[in-house]
């Protein structure tokens, strides 16, 4: 759990740093969307409308109501705070195990979502056991991640280690570190360090495919 509150803090500080009109990577959403979604999702009932479509409209209506309030510093300011500070202790996600299997990965994506959406960015360097963690819940997800790609996927560490995302005619190997293949992943292979190895046909078939869930 010390790497899901050191990624809270560090998610946090970016949402500060950056403000609240500053773009993201989510489309259509600055730093105050985001803040709100975050606390949304982990504090109120309609935060089930992220899987739950017939609550998926009550919470959009209540994420731009916390955004339009947010467009103030303070109100966004202690909208980080309220996200900075966990889950209720009646929310699920401050059950230990569940916290970590739903906010590893969500945390780091989102906090490059903020520091890619600049002009000038570099990637962070992750520690080991960060880094081994994340691979393992990327190559959990991997096969929902890619669903939806027409060829076969197959991701590929610098240090050897591959998943197959998914087993289809004609394959891409998409090479990078973890980091960088979790954000191609989750749908950002336009601001993800990776490189490609198939037929041009594949690679191209694949960039057009929509990733993440």
């Amino acid at each position: 759990m010390h790497l899901i509150h050191a990624s809270r803090l560090a998610l946090a500080e970016a949402l500060l740093a950056a403000g609240p009109s500053a773009d993201t990577l989510c489309t259509g959403w600055e730093c105050r969307h985001l803040a709100a979604h975050l606390v949304l999702r982990e504090n109120s009932p309609l935060g089930a409308g992220v899987v739950l479509k017939p609550l998926a409209s009550k919470l959009e209506s209540r994420l731009q109501e916390l955004a339009e309030e947010a467009k103030k510093l303070d109100n966004y300011v202690g909208l980080v705070r309220r996200f900075r500070s966990g889950p209720s202790k009646f929310s699920p996600f401050s059950i230990d195990r569940v916290s970590t299997a739903a906010n590893l990965s969500e945390f780091f994506i989102h906090t490059e979502d903020i520091r890619r959406a600049r002009t000038q960015w570099a990637p962070r360097v992750l520690d080991r056991e960060y880094t081994e963690m994340l691979w393992q819940d990327l190559t959990r997800r991997a096969r929902m991640y890619y669903r939806n790609s027409p060829v076969g996927v197959i991701l590929a560490r610098p240090n050897g280690k591959r998943c197959v995302a998914k087993k289809a005619a004609k394959p891409v190997t998409i090479m990078g570190p973890v980091a960088e293949l979790i954000l191609h992943a989750s749908g950002r292979g336009d601001n993800a360090l990776v490189t490609y190895e198939g037929s041009e046909e594949s690679i191209k078939a694949l960039k057009k495919a929509k990733m993440g869930f």
